[in-house]
């Protein structure tokens, strides 16, 4: 009797993706209306994305959220707001891909703890660490620019991950 293996996503990935993307939303509802619409869409497409192990669906809902962060430091101006919103949408995106690719690849019975925590330490230390230089960027070279500068730039850093990825 053969068993078949249950190839869905990881499930502490999963919950670790769903905590970034609750972060995500969280600072964007501090922001505005459409902030918070945009996180929320975001958050229902990732928790679906993560459940049944779509990426499409982690990847659109990340995207809305982070549209949702960069929609809220548009209009409020705070990047202490939009800084750590959309580095966890980032998170969320790559925690949600990790499990994904750990479900397909070992299964949801190993035991792939130690590789999901180490996966979500390191992104998380890159991501502080890109957020931490942005913003100093931000502070130290922006003479005066308004918000719509840090979020360019953070929309750069983004695509570059993108593609850096790929």
């Amino acid at each position: 009797m053969t068993r078949e293996i249950d190839r869905s996503p990881a499930r502490l990935s999963s919950a670790l993706s769903l905590t970034a993307g609750a972060v995500a939303w969280a600072t964007s509802a501090l922001t505005g209306a459409l902030a918070l619409a945009a996180g929320g869409a975001g958050f229902l497409v990732l928790l679906v994305g993560v459940v049944v192990g779509s990426r499409r669906g982690v990847t659109l809902g990340s995207a809305a959220l982070l549209a949702g962060a960069l929609a809220g430091g548009l209009t409020s101006g705070a990047p202490y707001l939009l800084l750590p919103g959309v580095m966890a949408g980032v998170l969320a995106w790559d925690l949600g891909e990790q499990a994904i690719n750990v479900g397909e690849q070992l299964g949801r019975a190993a035991d792939t703890t130690q590789l999901e925590v180490t996966h979500a330490a390191a992104s998380s230390v890159v991501a502080v660490g890109g957020g931490g230089l942005g913003y100093a960027i931000y502070l130290f070279a922006s003479g005066g620019q308004p918000m719509a500068a840090l979020v360019f730039l953070l929309v750069a850093a983004v695509a570059l991950t993108s593609a850096l990825r790929n």
